[in-house]
């Protein structure tokens, strides 16, 4: 029988992770439902990191976490994972703006390639077979999904799988950055989102300002009400997954943590599909299952790989 606290640990990372899950799914529904109305993708990203910079310094007070002010070394090491932080959010915003939320994330299930792809450029570091095989079935899976998607829009499709790399990146970095900074990973989140938010600050106001300020000198009344309690909905929960999705990769495993994520894909999935009611034909049912077969063959590979006799003396991917 389990000790107690492995007991309470295993618990407390399942509470997270249904946290996790059930905050990203209404994350990803509200969200597309602000972006119908009010189509600007950079806004939204800037308000989520607005929200999660904003939200993030009562909260850590609340719970007693201090830290020392960021020294130039930190902020110097931080700046690569917040220029990903603030891409990945703005991908993730235009996907689901211009594609179905179903579809996004099941293109998002090809972060373990990009893992693959980047681990080998940056650290030339191959894969075994049953790995290879799992990312044959993601990739076969997007691509069925691709060709009977009914709402195909390419700049959709370009988004979600740029977002998927640099999630790859950030799974890569977060956890080392927490590990070589020996900051707490809600802190870490919040210095990410303020530097993210410091440095594409002067882009955004060059590219939505003007056109805000339009909608504002127009007025919209009832309809800019809901658009502001949207978008604003929308900040907060991404705070709040984000704080969820953080506090499980600071208790498990880069490999644990992508089991997880590939589980909480296929519950965003089902989520979006019941709330929004978007059309799916049987075939695109199909390539979005096969892609989340690929990702749990992945997973189940990866953890072959680990549990081997020779694991040590050949290098694997990180996650």
């Amino acid at each position: 029988m389990a000790p107690m606290g492995v007991r309470r640990e295993v618990l407390a990372v399942g509470a997270l992770c249904g946290a996790w899950y059930a905050l990203s799914s209404a994350s990803n529904v509200v969200g597309k439902l602000a972006l119908t109305e009010f189509p600007f993708p950079m806004t939204v990203a800037m308000v989520q990191l607005l929200s999660t910079a904003a939200l993030s310094a009562p909260a850590l007070a609340a719970c007693g976490v201090r830290a020392p002010p960021p020294s130039l070394r930190e902020t110097r090491a931080l700046l690569p994972l917040a220029f990903a932080k603030f891409l990945t959010t703005l991908c993730s915003q235009v996907s689901i703006w211009k594609v179905p939320v179903s579809y996004a994330h099941t293109v998002k299930a090809t972060t373990p390639l990009w893992t693959a792809g980047l681990a080998w450029a940056l650290w030339r570091e191959s894969v075994s077979r049953g790995v290879g095989l799992a990312l044959l079935l993601i990739a076969a899976g997007v691509a069925v999904a691709s060709a009977t998607e009914l709402h195909f829009d390419a700049l959709g499709l370009g988004a979600a799988l740029s977002a998927a790399a640099l999630l790859s990146l950030q799974h890569l970095y977060s956890k080392r950055a927490m590990r070589d900074t020996g900051v707490h990973h809600l802190r870490l989140l919040q210095r990410l989102s303020q530097l993210a938010l410091l440095m594409f600050l002067p882009l955004w106001l060059w590219h939505d300002g003007a056109a805000l300020l339009a909608l504002v000198a127009r007025g919209a009344g009832g309809a800019g009400a809901r658009v502001a309690a949207l978008v604003g909905a929308d900040g907060a929960l991404a705070w709040l997954q984000a704080v969820a999705a953080f506090s499980v990769l600071s208790r498990v495993s880069p490999l644990t943590y992508a089991v997880a994520s590939a589980a909480k894909r296929a519950v965003v999935v089902a989520a979006s599909l019941l709330l929004l009611r978007n059309p799916a034909p049987p075939l695109n049912v199909a390539g979005m299952a096969l892609a989340a077969l690929g990702v749990l063959v992945y997973n189940r590979a990866k953890y072959l790989d680990r549990a081997a006799p020779d694991a040590a003396k050949r290098p694997l991917l990180p996650v």
